[in-house]
């Protein structure tokens, strides 16, 4: 994995990112909005993964769409982003879209170093997963979910239940001692992922500071 750094390498919030090549486009932008939603400041690190479906995935799981299965290799990827987080006067915070949404909500149960997790249209769909919440206490102190109003509209059963698998993991999680948002947004999966992002990062930020704007 490579790691590209944006911001203030010297403050004292770390947001970390998950990635693919097909993030890289709108990274910037995503910053620049997020400036714009907060005073806080913050350096951003983006941590691109070699194999999206593998690297992110929690466990194997056969594919959904296409033919790519997934590989389940969370756990190696929480392993190799371990050391960037190794300054104990920092705050670290992890989001991400997509599968990169569903692996921050995954390992907000592995640990307890993360102030927030921002899960932007989390593939909450994901086999199996809205059980391991169920069973697990995410250790964090805030939680920011979000989802496309038309995401539901899908014509592959397992993705259709997105909404469902989501509103569900928010009364589980209104049930921990944490901060918990879920915000609908207009449009389907692929609409301003970089707006969307920026909003679950802005959201978990001031829940977890007293200053900010809010």
């Amino acid at each position: 994995m490579k790691i590209y750094t944006y911001g203030n390498p010297e403050a004292a919030s770390v947001l970390i990112q998950l990635v693919g090549d097909h993030d890289f486009a709108g990274i910037e932008q995503e910053i620049a909005l997020l400036r714009g939603m907060t005073n806080l400041d913050f350096s951003f690190l983006a941590v691109k993964v070699d194999s999206w479906n593998d690297d992110l995935s929690p466990w194997p799981a056969p594919a959904v769409f296409g033919r790519e299965n997934f590989g389940g290799r969370a756990k190696e990827t929480w392993k190799a982003i371990q050391p960037i987080l190794a300054d104990p006067s920092k705050k670290y915070y992890l989001g991400g879209y997509s599968l990169a949404g569903l692996f921050a909500l995954w390992a907000a149960a592995q640990t307890d170093i993360f102030c927030g997790i921002a899960a932007a249209s989390p593939s909450v769909w994901f086999p199996d997963f809205y059980e391991y919440v169920q069973k697990n206490v995410l250790k964090t102190s805030a939680v920011y979910l979000s989802l496309g109003d038309k995401e539901h509209k899908s014509r592959n059963p397992v993705m259709a239940a997105v909404e469902d698998k989501l509103r569900a993991i928010y009364t589980q999680l209104q049930a921990q001692p944490l901060k918990c948002m879920l915000e609908m947004n207009p449009g389907n999966h692929f609409k301003e992922p970089e707006l969307r992002t920026a909003k679950a990062f802005a959201w978990v930020m001031k829940n977890t500071n007293t200053t900010g704007k809010q």
